[in-house]
C-alpha cells in the first residue's frame, strides 16, 4: 500500500500464487511521481503482467515486461499515450529476443496492462486479457478489450459458433508480448479524471472466479488496501486456480486541468472493441494447438496439478456453484463498429443485499468444507464480522454490510492459510 507525496492518489498492490500453482508468473510495478515536476512530465505509472511459458519462462517474461515498460516510459522526455505504446513495443522486442536466444524460453510471452495517471488524464496501453477497470460512483467500466478467443469471436460477426462442439475456453488469448517480433498494442485515452475515481488493474486469476460486479462493489466499499486483500482472498476461497495480482488506485485529488474534450460513452451497455480479423480456420487451429499444449502440461506435471485440485476443488466448486446460482451479470454480445473505443463493458457496482449474501455464501462453503474435513478453524472473528454485517443489513446499510462481510472473508482466508501451514508441518513431521 502507498500514497503519492503529492497526496493526489492512494494505491495498493498485491500478488498471490493462488491455491493450485507452484510458482507465480504474474508481475507488477508501480512508479509513483515523487515531485511535482515528475508528475507534470510522466504522472504515475502502474503495470500488471501475467506470464506464459514452460519452466520459468512465463515468470521471466512478465518480469521483463514490467521492468522494461517502466524504464522505457520514464526515459522519454514526457509521458503520453504514444510514449506508453513505445514502452510496450520495447518490452515486446526484449521478451522476443530473450525467447529466441534460449530454446527453453522459446515462445514465452506475457499479457501486460499499463495505466498512466497524468495531468492530461489517464492513458492505457494493453495486450492480452489482464484488465483495467475504472470505478466512478456505482458504475464499473472495463477500459480494456480482452484479447481472448471468446471476446474475438463475440466481436467478429464473421466467426460463427456453429462448428464448435463445446464451450469456448475462456483462457485462450490471441495476443501477447513476446512470441512474435511485432504485436498490435491497444492504446486508450486520455480519460478525464474525477476525484474519487478508482482504477483496478488485475490478472485473469481474479476475473476468472470473481464477477465484475463483485470487483466493483468491493472496491467501492473499502479502502485500497482492504479492497486488494479481499479480492485476492475471495479468488483463493473460490479455488484460486491461477496466480492473482491486483492493483487498486484511488484518485484523491484531481490534478488534471485544461483537459481535452474526450467523448466517452458511459451508459451501462455492452461495448465494442477493435480487434484483428480472424478466419474460422485460424481460430480452430489456434484452439487445437492450445488443447495439445494443455495435454502436454498435464502429462508432464500430473501430481502437482492433482494435489492442488484435491485440496481446493471442494471449496472452489462449492463457492462457484453458490455464486452462479444467485445470478450472473448478463452482458450483451459485443458489437463491433469501426473505430470503437473503450469503455467496452459497464456494470452496476451498487451495494445490494443479494451481493452481501453471495459473499457470505463463499464463507459458508469454507465452513462446510472445514466441518467435512475436521479442520481446526477458529470462527470467532469471522462470526463477529458477520454479526455486524447482519446488523447493517437490518439497518438498510448495504455499504457497511458488505464491508463487514469483506472483513469476514479476510479472516476466513487467514484461517485457511493457518490450516494449510498446520497440514504442511504435520506432513514434514511424518516424513
Amino acid at each position: 500500500m502507498g500514497n503519492s507525496p503529492l497526496s493526489d492518489i492512494d494505491y495498493s498492490e498485491l500478488s498471490d500464487i493462488g491455491m493450485r500453482r507452484f510458482n507465480n508468473q504474474d508481475s507488477y510495478v508501480s512508479v509513483v511521481a515523487k515531485t511535482e515536476d515528475r508528475y507534470a512530465t510522466h504522472g504515475h505509472l502502474f503495470v500488471v503482467a501475467d506470464g506464459m511459458g514452460a519452466h520459468a519462462a512465463g515468470e521471466l517474461a512478465s518480469q521483463i515486461a514490467t521492468d522494461q515498460i517502466s524504464r522505457s516510459y520514464l526515459r522519454v522526455p514526457a509521458g503520453s499515450q504514444e510514449s506508453l505504446k513505445l514502452a510496450f513495443d520495447e518490452a515486446n522486442r526484449e521478451i522476443h529476443s530473450k525467447g529466441q536466444s534460449n530454446p527453453e524460453f522459446q515462445n514465452m510471452g506475457t499479457t501486460a496492462s499499463g495505466l498512466a495517471i497524468t495531468p492530461q488524464g489517464a492513458f492505457i496501453a494493453h495486450v492480452g486479457d489482464s484488465r483495467v477497470y475504472r470505478l466512478r460512483g456505482f458504475q464499473l467500466e472495463q477500459l480494456t478489450f480482452d484479447h481472448s478467443l471468446v471476446w474475438e469471436i463475440e466481436a467478429n460477426p464473421e466467426l460463427r459458433l456453429d462448428s464448435w462442439s463445446g464451450p469456448i475456453p475462456k483462457n485462450v488469448i490471441t495476443r501477447s508480448l513476446g512470441p512474435n517480433a511485432q504485436v498490435e498494442i491497444d492504446v486508450e485515452g486520455p480519460f478525464p479524471l474525477e476525484q474519487g475515481d478508482r482504477f483496478i488493474l488485475c490478472s485473469d486469476g481474479l476475473t476468472g472466479v470473481v464477477d465484475d460486479e463483485e470487483v466493483g462493489t468491493i472496491v467501492g466499499c473499502l479502502n485500497t488496501q482492504n479492497a486488494a486483500q479481499v479480492l485476492v482472498d475471495l479468488a483463493n476461497l473460490r479455488g484460486g486456480p491461477d496466480n492473482i495480482t491486483v492493483t487498486v488506485v484511488e484518485v484523491k485529488k484531481n490534478h488534471s486541468t485544461d483537459l481535452p474534450q474526450v467523448a466517452e460513452r458511459t451508459t451501462p451497455t455492452a461495448r465494442a472493441g477493435a480487434s484483428g480479423s480472424f478466419s474460422i480456420a485460424i481460430a480452430a487451429a489456434f484452439f487445437s494447438a492450445v488443447l495439445l499444449g494443455v495435454l502436454g502440461l498435464v502429462m508432464q506435471w500430473p501430481f502437482l496439478i492433482l494435489s492442488g485440485i484435491l485440496f481446493t476443488a471442494g471449496i472452489g466448486m462449492a463457492c462457484i456453484a453458490r455464486s452462479k446460482s444467485s445470478g450472473e451479470i448478463k452482458v450483451e454480445p459485443i458489437a463491433k463498429p469501426s473505430k470503437a473505443k473503450s469503455p467496452y463493458r459497464s456494470y452496476n457496482a451498487r451495494p445490494t443485499k443479494d451481493l452481501y449474501q453471495r459473499l457470505g455464501d463463499t464463507v459458508q462453503a469454507l465452513r462446510e468444507a472445514a466441518a467435512d474435513q475436521n479442520w481446526l478453524m477458529e470462527w470467532d472473528a469471522v462470526n463477529a464480522h458477520q454479526a455486524r454485517g447482519e446488523e447493517h443489513v437490518s439497518e438498510g446499510n448495504a455499504n457497511h454490510a458488505i464491508e463487514s462481510q469483506a472483513h469476514a472473508i479476510i479472516e476466513a482466508m487467514k484461517q485457511l492459510r493457518d490450516q494449510q501451514n498446520r497440514a504442511a508441518n504435520d506432513t514434514a513431521v511424518d516424513l
